[in-house]
């Protein structure tokens, strides 16, 4: 996502109507190393200051005065804000609330000079503002773990990912290329994408280094739930984060995480994870027409980890045994290959929109069937099966497209690339019906490309 940001990052610079953006995302995804990467390839002149580090600024953020806050702000960051070339940085902003309601007036009052904001976080204090909201005179960009391309170019494989970057259904891709980006496909199901694990594993090629940052970042993790809940929901909390490798993946029953806790108090728990984007929930939609959110049913829904790396380290899996597992293993060890495309599916919108996911879900007394995702193309609404493996059952998916009318499926597995036209045929109201779709089988080192695929057909 660092890449994919950039980009929308140097598009905000070059508004003539810019307003002051904030980067929203869980802590150590790689916020403030993106804005300081972002002003150095911009040549821009960072002013960086750390809220935390300065709460009592918000008294001062608090009387909305640019004229009394800039002053202020130049003295504590000795750079001059009324050049057009700096660059604010205003990180953990949420430390000082009225500081993200005074965004508006840089807006309104110095619009030339480019304001970035960002925190850990960041999620509650929106949440829960008591304070105006600067509506409309902001902007947000949503920030996930890096992506599997990003892994690609932090491990200097630039031909590897031109391979991906550039691929085409109607293109085979070579096979040597292929079995290359299944190997690092596999260290990336280990390492994930939190920069900081990422960077270690660059650097020293150690998958123990690696392990070493995941349990770190876990460790931050739970140090913070005492910042957003308190006793007993605090424990709740701790409750479900421990078991989410377990249900990560699988409809959520609130009695599976706590037979001791009422639905509503584990609910809760279960929202303040999400809020802290440390979960993503996957909610069935019935697919009945775009958007798929018009046919959610919150109710019913599944949860993913925030990053595939550090839900090993939660699983106690060592880089050994991923290593080494086979197919069947790998498939039944876990929910790692439907983890790796959850995250990477989230974040579909290149920091566009918040993370999201859906998912189809058909339970009947004759017959049940799940696809493990579904997104939008246009108009189109396409149902998406992952395999571990090389070889798996496609029953769901010619399910949907039974149900739905649903033209083409697609299926993530470990195979090379192809398209294949099939028929399905079903018995509805006693008669025979002829299903025809097509099935688009993608390995899943292309997952950042499903939508690029679609979009060109």
């Amino acid at each position: 996502m660092k890449r994919l940001c950039e980009t929308q990052l140097s598009h905000w610079l070059q508004k003539r109507r810019r307003k002051p953006l904030i980067i929203r995302g869980a802590r150590q995804v790689g916020k403030s190393t993106l804005v300081r990467m972002f002003a150095d390839a911009q040549g821009l002149t960072l002013a960086e200051i750390n809220l935390e580090k300065h709460a009592k600024l918000d008294e001062l953020f608090q009387t909305y005065d640019i004229n009394t806050i800039i002053p202020e702000l130049e003295l504590i960051c000795r750079t001059s804000l009324r050049d057009e070339n700096t660059l604010l940085f205003l990180d953990e902003i949420q430390s000082t609330p009225n500081a993200i309601a005074s965004l508006r007036y840089f807006y309104e009052e110095l619009p030339q000079l480019a304001v970035i904001a960002a925190g850990s976080l960041l999620e509650f204090v929106l949440e829960q503002h008591s304070f105006s909201m600067p509506v409309g005179r902001v902007e947000y960009v949503h920030l996930g773990p890096m992506s599997f391309k990003e892994f690609l170019l932090a491990c200097k494989e630039d031909m590897l990912f031109s391979y991906v970057d550039n691929f085409q259904v109607d293109k085979p891709l070579p096979k040597t290329a292929h079995e290359q980006l299944l190997k690092r496909q596999r260290q990336f199901l280990f390492i994930g994408g939190m920069p900081e694990s990422v960077l270690s594993f660059c650097e020293s090629n150690s998958m123990l280094d690696a392990r070493e940052i995941h349990r770190s970042i876990i460790q931050t993790y739970q140090d913070d739930f005492s910042k957003y809940s308190r006793e007993p929901a605090l424990s709740r909390v701790q409750k479900v984060f421990d078991v989410i490798p377990t249900i990560s993946g699988t409809k959520v029953k609130y009695a599976n995480i706590s037979r001791e806790d009422r639905s509503v108090d584990v609910k809760r728990a279960i929202e303040l994870l999400i809020r802290a984007r440390l979960l993503i929930p996957a909610y069935h939609s019935n697919c009945s027409g775009v958007p798929l959110k018009s046919g959610v049913n919150e109710k019913h829904f599944k949860l993913y980890f925030l990053d595939v790396g550090l839900l090993n380290y939660l699983s106690g899996l060592e880089w050994s045994q991923i290593a080494s597992l086979d197919e069947r293993a790998l498939l039944n060890e876990g929910v790692l290959a439907e983890q790796f495309v959850a995250q990477h599916l989230a974040y579909r919108h290149k920091g566009t929109e918040p993370p999201d996911l859906f998912y189809w879900l058909r339970e009947s007394k004759s017959s049940n069937a799940e696809v493990d995702f579904v997104t939008s193309c246009a108009k189109a609404i396409v149902p998406i099966e992952v395999k571990a493996g090389k070889s798996g059952s496609i029953k769901s998916l010619q399910q949907f497209a039974t149900d739905k009318q649903s033209s083409l499926t697609c299926r993530f597995d470990l195979n090379p690339p192809g398209l294949q036209r099939l028929s399905h045929k079903s018995r509805q109201k006693n008669a025979v019906t002829t299903t025809e779709y097509e099935l688009l089988s993608l390995p899943l080192y292309l997952v950042e490309q499903l939508h690029e695929v679609l979009g060109g057909r």
